[in-house]
């Protein structure tokens, strides 16, 4: 198996994304941690502990460096290192940008950004070699639609940082790639539909597929599949990239012309 044995850590692994990542991770024999402060960690956790899986977590904040800190020197202890790591958590609350208040743009970049960094910087001196995945959007660096100001420049400043960092840690051995999701179906997707039209959310999310070629939201397994492959050595000549994975969304110049 492609990740028979690789130790993985992967942040926010409790639900949506981080929870397809760990599910298919654990499929090709890594050993995975996960990282997230949500209160369904645990429930994850007993879920995804089947016969020959390897699933640990933590409950702590990525904000608190302190906390990630102290994670990454038990990960280290227990297992004498990191092969993986999965740059997931994340959040996205829509707003206006004149609308936006201080508290919920620091929340964003708190979160989106400084705790992506507070991971990172935290697990590099426990990796030898290895791969780092962030996980990025097409919203940000490709496209945006109203409210999404503060998490489409979160989005997009992964990106820099991840090529940025491949640059920096390609003599290590270590390569650095960013996914950058469509819609996929997660509790994130389903809350951001909720905001929207609160008595029939699932309205929002047809509407949502219809405007994809494929007319459908990807799942969090196939994302997974996708984080497997750039985290195993099949991505082995691959650094410093960001990894489109949207059903085409991004394809269309327009949604109303046809032939």
């Amino acid at each position: 198996m492609k990740l028979q044995n690789k130790v993985a850590v992967v942040t926010g692994g409790a639900m949506g994304n981080g929870y397809g990542i760990a599910e298919v991770f654990l499929k090709y024999g890594a050993k995975v941690i996960i990282l997230d402060n949500s209160e369904q960690l645990g429930a994850s956790l007993q879920s995804l502990k089947k016969p020959n899986n390897e699933v640990y977590g933590f409950q702590v904040d990525i904000r608190n460096m302190v906390m990630v800190k102290s994670c990454m020197e038990h990960i280290q202890n227990r297992f004498g290192g990191i092969d993986v790591l999965v740059n997931n958590a994340g959040v996205a609350r829509l707003s206006k940008f004149e609308d936006m208040d201080d508290e919920m743009r620091d929340f964003h970049f708190d979160v989106n950004i400084k705790g992506t960094w507070n991971v990172t910087k935290a697990a590099l001196p426990f990796m030898k070699s290895g791969s780092i995945v962030n996980l990025s959007s097409v919203t940000g660096p490709m496209v945006a639609d109203v409210g999404e100001v503060a998490y489409a420049t979160t989005k997009a400043a992964l990106i820099g940082f991840t090529k940025s960092l491949a640059m920096e840690l390609v003599e290590k051995h270590i390569r650095v790639n960013a996914i950058m999701p469509g819609y996929i179906q997660t509790p994130m997707v389903d809350g951001i539909a909720k905001e929207t039209n609160a008595e029939n959310p699932e309205m929002v999310i047809q509407g949502i597929a219809m405007g994809i070629p494929m007319k459908r939201l990807g799942t969090v397994e196939e994302l997974g599949e996708l984080a497997a492959f750039l985290a195993s050595d099949e991505s082995s000549y691959i650094t410093g990239q960001g990894i489109v994975i949207d059903g085409g969304s991004t394809l269309p110049e327009t949604m109303s012309v046809g032939v």
